[in-house]
């Protein structure tokens, strides 16, 4: 079957499946020789000729160059087949990055961009250069069969047709099916993905078995539309076994007929014969190559849902060069998550170069939505952000990177080692300055006594450290940045008031004279703040300077 969205993804490979389809073409018309020197040498063998040699010597000739093409065609395969993963994984890592974390599926996500792709490197390599050599080698064959026998080539004719045709009727049911439990396998591999992610939680609340018995009744669905695809599949391939045997059977009586009477010799029937597996060999090998590109085929409603995705927020700026001073201004600034009115309405700010900001404010009033604005995980749908009077969008994503960090209070960490981690924001930092780094978050005596220090690998997520300690690791992670702005969003939410006094002290002197919005409930993580600017419901209420608002305001931003 031929699609024609995967048609288009095939871009720039369509010369290397035609060099692949050549190369069947070759080696089906190798095969041909072969079934044809064959009936030669066994004629020359019943005639007691004395030049075998000859037939014999052409029979080796023709086996050792199939045997060299056939590596060639494997080889060519391979290397296109990991170039075609390769260029659509990229594709779909791309299109998957600018896509905001609250809209991916990352257990679908996973599912298309691994199984997906893999199906779809057999579609490519496989599929589609055996459908081109199948419209060409049965109908070559049938027209040398009938200059033997004519009415033999026209009973195989017949059934080569049929074994092409027949199996088609079912192709569109074999794809609806796949489709359907595609979506099933993606549902799966989701809620497992979710689910292994969260078991301390599902213990903790004794939903360990629920989960697993839903999991289990999701896997039988899968199963049962599995073995249902499976059935489909049998009946297409027994269309086409019966073709082939039957248009064998008749091609090679027909033959053996016209011996009988006369009409041809012996080895014409042996011919016939030998031919006739030529004819049904190309469209046999098509049958297996359609099921091993079945898994790409079905999952192209996944690899065009991601596909078709218009992100909001693709980084296409051309603005190279990195902010300096960290002044942001924002001027009518909009925002609203789907289906909602929760986001920013209207809101301008400006935030002199060095000066510390505290955004305060009420849960859901937008503090945590201008984090995510500035690191352009989403964009504005009205209104702007400049930095430095360059506007954001404008940067290039190497050149925002360094303009404006954003350490997020539920911080992400790899299994890398502290030391990678940490060089995240930094790629070139030495040893010292991560100490410093770590010095200033307050982590570094917790590092120093890690196994192997800031040579430790962690553990996803880093899960051997504490919730503190995560925090502190990705706040010297961000102090490491040569970013002029720094927000920093409720990254000492897990701290105790003590522990947050030292490492927000240590913060600000180590920040120098950067830019800081400083995200937080709690006032003792604001001491350092030279200005405020209070958010309700989405919208910017109040700014002031110096010390924090009253009491009645500070009690309205912490209810």
């Amino acid at each position: 079957m031929i699609h024609r969205r995967l048609l288009e993804l095939a871009g720039a490979i369509r010369p290397a499946i035609l060099a692949l389809a050549g190369l069947s073409l070759l080696i089906c018309a190798l095969h041909i020789a072969f079934a044809w020197g064959t009936a030669q040498a066994l004629r020359a063998l019943m005639a007691e000729e004395a030049d075998l040699l000859g037939s014999f010597g052409f029979l080796g000739v023709v086996l050792l160059a199939r045997s060299a093409v056939l590596w060639l065609r494997e080889w060519l395969a391979a290397y296109l087949g990991a170039g075609v993963r390769i260029r659509l994984r990229a594709r779909l890592f791309g299109q998957l990055n600018a896509v905001p974390a609250a809209e991916r599926d990352t257990g679908a996500a996973t599912a298309t961009i691994i199984d997906g792709v893999d199906g779809l490197e057999a579609y490519y390599t496989r599929y589609l250069p055996q459908l081109l050599t199948v419209l060409v080698v049965p109908a070559a064959v049938v027209l040398l069969v009938a200059l033997a026998s004519p009415a033999a080539g026209l009973l195989l004719g017949g059934a080569a047709a049929l074994a092409v045709l027949a199996p088609r009727a079912w192709d569109a049911r074999l794809l609806k099916n796949g489709r359907g439990r595609w979506a099933a396998f993606s549902r799966l591999s989701s809620d497992y993905l979710e689910s292994l992610q969260h078991i301390p939680l599902l213990r903790s609340f004794g939903a360990t078995a629920r989960t697993g018995q839903r999991l289990a009744a999701q896997d039988e669905e899968l199963r049962g539309r599995t073995m249902r695809q499976l059935r489909l599949s049998l009946v297409e391939t027994a269309l086409s076994t019966m073709a082939l045997h039957l248009g064998t059977v008749l091609a090679v009586g027909v033959a053996l007929a016209a011996v009988m009477s006369g009409q041809i010799q012996a080895v014409g029937a042996l011919t016939v014969l030998l031919l006739a597996r030529e004819c049904f060999r190309p469209i046999q090998e098509l049958g297996t190559c359609w099921h091993a590109g079945y898994q790409g085929l079905s999952a192209v409603d996944g690899l065009e849902d991601l596909l078709s995705r218009t992100p909001g927020h693709a980084e296409t700026g051309s603005w190279p060069h990195p902010a300096q001073s960290g002044r942001l201004e924002l001027e009518e600034l909009s925002f609203s998550y789907p289906h909602t009115r929760r986001g920013l309405h209207a809101v301008s700010l400006h935030v002199a170069s060095g000066q510390r900001l505290a955004i305060i404010g009420p849960s859901g009033s937008g503090k945590s939505t201008l984090a995510r604005l500035l690191e352009r995980e989403i964009d504005p749908q009205t209104g702007s952000i400049s930095l430095d009077g360059v506007a954001l969008r404008d940067y290039t994503a190497a050149a925002r990177a360094r303009s404006v960090v954003v350490i997020a209070q539920d911080p992400v960490l790899f299994a890398w080692t502290v030391a990678e981690n940490l060089r995240l924001c930094n790629p070139t930092a030495g040893a010292a300055e991560l100490e410093a780094a770590a010095r200033a978050a307050g982590i570094h005596e917790t590092i120093r006594r890690l196994p192997a220090g800031y040579g430790t690998v962690l553990s996803e997520n880093g899960e051997q450290l504490s919730g503190g300690q995560r925090q502190r690791l990705a706040i010297a992670r961000g102090l490491l940045s040569p970013a002029p702005l720094l927000v920093l969003d409720e990254v000492t939410s897990a701290l105790d008031a003590a522990t947050e006094a030292e490492v927000m002290d240590a913060v600000a002197e180590f920040a120098g004279k950067r830019t800081l919005l400083l995200i937080a409930h709690r006032p003792s993580a604001l001491r350092h703040a030279t200005g405020w600017a209070y958010f309700s419901a989405g919208s910017l209420l109040r700014t002031g300077d110096g010390a924090l608002p009253g009491a009645d305001l500070q009690a309205r931003a912490n209810p």
